[in-house]
This record gives C-alpha cells, sequence and structure tokens, in this order.
C-alpha cells in the first residue's frame, strides 16, 4: 500500500545529496552491493545486499553524522557538537569528531551494549566525551538536549536533521550507480527513519517504480503507528532488544516524507530477527546485530511477490556484542516454537525426576534449565524446567504426556511477568 497524504515538506533534493557524497566521499566506504546466493536461491529472486555493516564504523550512520558536523561553520564547530545515540550514530560522529578534529559529548543509553560503548570511545579519542544516561535513547535524547543548550553545543540529531537525512540518501545514490538492472524492490531497517527518509526521496526521484519497503521492530512500531494515525505517535513504551532500531518516536522529518514516500510499512518479531542473525553467521560468515538483520527478516513476508525480481536488502550494521549471542539464540528458538519453559510439579519422593524423563520427555526432547528446591512437608515440590524441541509440532504431545503423568503445573511462555522474573 502507499501511504499518500500530500502536503508541502521538506524533500532532500538530487542536487544536496550529491553534495553531500562529495563531502564525504574521503572518510566514507563505498560499500559492495553483493549478491547474495543463499537468499537468491530461497527466494527464486536476485537479491542484493548492500553491506554497510563494512562500513568504517559499522553502518550507515557515519553518512549523515559527517555530512552534517563537516557542513557546520567554524564558529559552530569552535563550540562543539552533542548528540544522543543508541550506539551507530555516536560512532559516527565519534569518527567525524576526531577527523575534524572538533570536541564532542556524546550520551548514551545506560543499557547500551558495552561494545557499542567501546567503539565510541576508541573512534572518537581525545576528541569526545561519552556520558551514560537514561534507559532508553529518547531518556539520552532529552539529557543531551538539556545539557547542550546549557553549555552551547550543536546538537548532531541522529535523524531528524536536514544534512543527515542528506548524507542517509547517498547510499541510493551508490546502488543505483553499481547495478545497470532495475530495482523492483527495497527492503530497509528503520528505527528513527533517516535511512528511509533519504532513500526513499532519491528513489522516487530517479527510479519510480521501485517499490520501498520500510522495517520495523514489532516491539517499537513507532513509524507504522504514526502512519496507521496520519500523525507522529510517541509510545509510551517500547522493547529495547532492537538497540539500532528502537525508539518512542520517529523524526517529523522523517515522518513527513515517508508517509508520502513509502510503500509499505511492516514490523517483524524480534524472535525471528534473531534467527536471522544466526542464519547470516553461520550461512554467509556476515556479522550483524539485530537492527542490521531487519530487512532479511521481512523477506519472506512477501516470498511471492519478489520471485524473479530484482531485490535489494540494507545490511546495516554489524556492532554485535557477542555477549549477547546466547539471548540471541533463546529468542530464537523462543519464537521457532523449540524452546518452552515449564512450572513441573514434582511428587516428592525417589526416582520421579526418572519418571519425568522416561514417561513424558520424547526421544528427541532436551532439558537445559531446571531450577529445583526440595520443601519437606510438602506433597509435590515445583521445579522451573526448560525444553527444547527438535520440532515445534512435539509441543502438544509434550504436554499431554506431562498432565496424563500428573506433572503438569504452569506453561510459563505465556505468563511474559512470571517468564521474565524466572528466566
Amino acid at each position: 500500500m502507499s501511504y499518500l497524504v500530500k502536503k508541502e515538506v521538506y524533500t532532500p533534493q538530487l542536487q544536496a545529496v550529491e553534495q553531500a557524497a562529495a563531502r564525504i566521499s574521503k572518510v566514507v566506504v563505498k560499500t559492495p552491493l553483493a549478491p547474495s546466493f543463499t537468499y537468491s536461491k530461497k527466494f527464486e529472486a536476485n537479491v542484493l545486499l548492500k553491506r554497510e555493516d563494512l562500513q568504517q564504523v559499522r553502518s550507515y550512520k557515519i553518512r549523515g553524522a559527517y555530512n552534517k558536523i563537516s557542513s557546520l561553520s567554524q564558529s559552530q564547530l569552535d563550540k562543539g557538537v552533542i548528540c544522543a545515540s543508541a550506539g551507530n550514530h555516536a560512532q559516527g560522529v565519534a569518527f567525524a569528531c576526531n577527523n575534524l578534529k572538533v570536541k564532542g559529548v556524546i550520551y548514551m543509553p545506560i543499557t547500551t551494549p558495552k561494545q557499542k560503548v567501546e567503539q565510541t570511545n576508541m573512534f572518537g579519542g581525545e576528541w569526545v566525551k561519552v556520558v551514560l544516561k537514561g534507559d532508553t535513547f529518547d531518556d539520552s535524547y532529552k539529557n543531551a538536549i538539556k545539557y547542550g543548550d546549557e553549555h552551547g553545543l550543536v546538537f548532531i540529531h541522529p535523524f531528524d536533521d536536514e544534512k543527515v537525512i542528506e548524507g542517509q540518501a547517498t547510499i541510493a545514490l551508490e546502488i543505483l550507480e553499481q547495478t545497470n538492472v532495475p530495482i523492483d524492490y527495497i527492503f530497509a531497517p528503520l528505527g528513527g527513519g533517516g535511512l528511509l527518509a533519504g532513500l526513499s526521496s532519491i528513489f522516487k526521484n530517479l527510479s519510480p517504480n521501485t517499490k520501498i519497503i520500510g522495517i520495523e521492530p514489532e516491539g517499537a512500531p513507532s513509524m507504522s503507528l504514526s502512519l496507521k494515525e496520519g500523525k507522529l505517535v510517541e509510545l509510551a513504551e517500547i522493547d529495547r532488544f532492537v538497540d539500532g532500531a528502537a525508539v518512542q518516536k520517529v523524526g517529523q522529518r522523517n515522518f513527513d516524507i515517508c508517509i508520502n514516500s513509502l510503500d509499505e510499512m511492516i514490523t517483524v518479531p524480534e524472535g525471528k530477527i534473531c534467527q536471522t542473525i544466526l542464519d547470516l553467521y553461520n550461512q554467509d560468515a556476515i556479522v550483524v546485530e539485530p537492527a542490521g538483520a531487519m530487512s532479511i527478516s521481512a523477506l519472506d513476508m512477501f516470498s511471492e511477490e519478489i520471485k524473479g525480481k530484482n531485490v535489494v536488502c540494507i545490511i546495516s550494521g554489524s556492532n554485535n556484542d557477542i555477549t549477547r549471542t546466547a539471548e540471541i539464540k533463546e529468542k530464537a528458538l523462543l519464537y521457532a516454537g523449540l524452546k518452552h519453559y515449564f512450572i513441573v510439579r514434582f511428587p516428592q519422593r525417589a526416582g520421579a525426576l526418572k519418571q519425568f524423563v522416561a514417561k513424558v520427555l520424547g526421544p528427541d526432547d532436551d532439558i537445559t534449565h531446571f531450577e529445583y528446591s526440595k520443601k519437606h512437608h510438602r506433597e509435590n515440590g515445583p521445579a522451573v524446567v526448560g525444553i527444547e524441541l527438535k520440532d515445534p509440532n512435539d509441543f502438544e504431545p509434550l504436554v499431554q504426556r506431562m498432565k496424563d503423568q500428573k506433572f503438569f503445573g504452569q506453561y510459563l511462555n505465556n505468563s511474559p511477568d512470571l517468564f521474565q522474573f524466572l528466566i
């Protein structure tokens, strides 16, 4: 569908984007537009991956950040800059500050993965100061704005800024230069909307038949709800797992552009994104963070439409903390229906666990989590048990055997508060 609500809004002009491309050319890598054998075969399409994960800061964010900072006047540069970011924009700003010798203050949420904080400090060196403040990007943003106003620093917005949007739009120019076939579909991730605002504007100008599909995480559908309401919507709560794309409110400029230029806006579950991360690593040796896997995660929702078509997926970024691997695998298994948690009522007698293993578990089922505390003077003792299946169809028979053998207590996957507390 097309979100067509016409009104006079800022739209990045081709000349401005070409100027941005020239301005950032010395520091930004012209990333490959690489054919994907894996996904081309799977979807019977010509799937091309725009590898923005191969940028120096491992995401496209360097484009907008460098374009904005390098366009400032000398007096503004002398005062210094400030930004708020969940990680990737922070690294772009840090790199630009170090390269241009500009003092910068970078606010990041306390929940930012350690790897992204370390990378930001590394890219910025002596030119930046990192401040961890707030639980979400939006919390950090408010604190950064306040500090910047108090100290006269120029705020470098991660997405709601004309120069930032024009910088991100340079990806569109590269894609069009790198292929001589008409592009039927582009799938791109969306957090605040800077990339899609720039990308869609250029494609609607130079390749109007290309369908632009935006993807955001199911737990932070800020653009999807805004488009549905026809106005900017701020979410009260979001799932912060996809830290590079989880914002409570998208940018006003970005919304105004996307409502007129996007063909479709969809959400993908966090668990599905996790499975894509694992697939990209295992099948193609591509390392991505959750935000970097979103475009690939959406392909199967369009499997019939894209058959025989030329499809581009934006891959960005690859700032993934290895310590998150266990969590990523867990979320993928839960989404696939292969990991299940129960409260199991064990009779307080010898041999109860042996009976459970022999009579309840299937031949391919595996206990991956077990917490039990024996209570005297009670007939049954509850245990939290995690079971991994080989096939999601094995779930119902497992539950039935548990009930038949008088072990079943409670299924935890459908009790989010209790599930999060126990696991």
